[in-house]
């Protein structure tokens, strides 16, 4: 049998185990991304394994409960009935037939990509690499992260001396393993599209990668699209969070104009939004948040300079909403001081400190630097957030606060509404506080001189 034949019937016997449900998947990262994903196939009768280093998440899951707002326990109940376990015993990773990495890819203190969750979960891979197996990464990261950094450190540290499959390389198929990278599309809060139907792009480093992973795929989406490279899918993410980025920044700068000239600008977008063509509303903040959006332009930025090549228009998109929460700041001491009050001393509630409405994820909140940043001006703050009974410290945070009950909101000088969680009465907060800073266009229709809109 030749070598490209040897690689046709290895493909084959595997998207048949795929086809038959019969395929053992392994799913690294059990958050935001991976959970939601390990229960999607086992829902579909995939016998599952979720692997995470954190022992709290692992012996939660495996006592059928969850840790995630969203997910309920009875749905990670149903999935440990069809057999999923959850451990942060790697050595079971021998035993998967597709390994999915589902891991974090954060920005270090410079705003420079933080690749370690990769390198690490790669690292922990390769020793228990075997032939035929497939491995993909969904993390979002810069073009060149699966074939210039993973597929590099599992050629080199596996202990069989096993090859990646690459299109006419002419390697022998019993020593390969395949690669492919499929960027994940998880929108927390999302309840209009159900996750089965959104899209699955998927770029393999050969035909055959790209073939089974679309196979494992299709197989709990009802699309996939295939793209040419692992590259290509990689920047298929960062397009799609970068559009939504620069679109932010567009409205958050016209927002900033609209106050110096006395207009409103949710009227504006909502004026804008009627017309049936060519334009898509985006809306102001305080800021962005959530793993994706605020991260992804500093990841393409930075891989663009390799090609001596500065993207200067989503360099500024981000410039802009990183300043957002100073502009809230600015905001609170200009509404205070019309009080002949300051932000030195001033008591302030922060009501919501997740990145976004009705959702239990702290992931680059703007709320967190807009604590910070009131604490370091003399503000006593407090915050309330029905999802956060605690907060404690974080990769870029310590903040040790305790949720405040929403009660005697008069003790307050301000209450700052940073999120604009469903749960919330705006009309009792504005007829009990003193002052409220809305930065989410919360209070709209509540005609109050206690209002300040920023």
């Amino acid at each position: 049998m030749t070598p490209s034949s040897t690689a046709d019937a290895t493909c084959e016997q595997l998207k048949t185990k795929i086809q038959q449900r019969q395929a053992r998947v392994g799913i690294i990262g059990l958050g935001y991304v991976g959970l939601p994903l390990a229960l999607l196939y086992s829902e579909q009768k995939f016998p599952v394994t979720g692997f995470d280093i954190d022992a709290h998440k692992v012996e939660t899951l495996n006592k059928g409960g969850s840790y995630i707002y969203r997910i309920l326990a009875e749905e990670v109940q149903a999935a440990k009935a069809q057999g999923f376990s959850a451990t942060s015993d790697y050595s079971q990773l021998e035993a998967m037939d597709a390994v999915i990495i589902c891991v974090p890819t954060p920005l270090d203190e410079y705003h420079e990509p933080d690749l370690s969750f990769i390198t690490g979960t790669t690292h922990a891979i390769a020793p228990h690499l075997r032939p035929g197996q497939l491995v993909i990464l969904e993390s979002t990261t810069y073009p060149g992260t699966t074939e210039e950094i993973v597929v590099p450190i599992l050629e080199r540290e596996n202990q069989l001396g096993l090859k990646a499959a690459r299109d006419n390389a002419g390697a022998n198929a019993r020593k390969e393993f395949f690669v492919a990278f499929s960027p994940e599309r998880e929108d927390p809060g999302n309840t209009t599209v159900a996750r089965p139907d959104i899209p699955k792009v998927v770029g393999g480093l050969n035909s055959q990668a790209s073939e089974l992973a679309c196979a494992l795929y299709g197989s709990i989406f009802h699309r996939t699209v295939p793209v040419s490279s692992p590259a290509a899918a990689e920047m298929t993410k960062l397009l799609e969070n970068i559009y939504r980025c620069v679109n932010i920044a567009l409205v958050n700068e016209l927002k900033l104009l609209c106050l110096r000239m006395g207009l409103d600008i949710w009227e504006v977008i909502a004026a804008a939004s009627t017309k049936p063509f060519g334009f898509h509303p985006f809306y102001p903040g305080p800021g962005l948040g959530g793993h994706c959006i605020p991260v992804d332009p500093f990841y393409l930025s930075w891989k663009a300079k390799e090609y001596d090549f500065r993207t200067r228009f989503i360099e500024l998109a981000g410039e802009v909403n990183v300043n957002m929460p100073y502009h809230v700041l600015a905001s609170v001491s200009s509404a205070l001081n019309r009080q002949k009050k300051s932000v030195n001393g001033a008591k302030v509630l922060v009501l919501g400190v997740a990145y976004k409405k009705d959702i239990d994820d702290l992931r680059e909140s703007p709320a967190l630097t807009i604590i910070e940043l009131l604490q370091k001006d003399g503000a006593q703050v407090s915050y309330h957030d029905p999802y956060f009974p605690f907060i404690g410290k974080g990769r870029k945070y310590d903040l040790q606060m305790k949720c405040a009950e929403l009660k005697r909101l008069e003790q307050y000088d301000c209450v700052l509404i940073v999120t604009d969680h469903s749960d919330y009465d705006y009309r009792r907060i504005v007829e009990q506080a003193q002052l409220v800073v809305d930065t989410r266009n919360a209070t709209r229709g509540i005609e109050s001189n206690k209002i300040v809109r920023c």
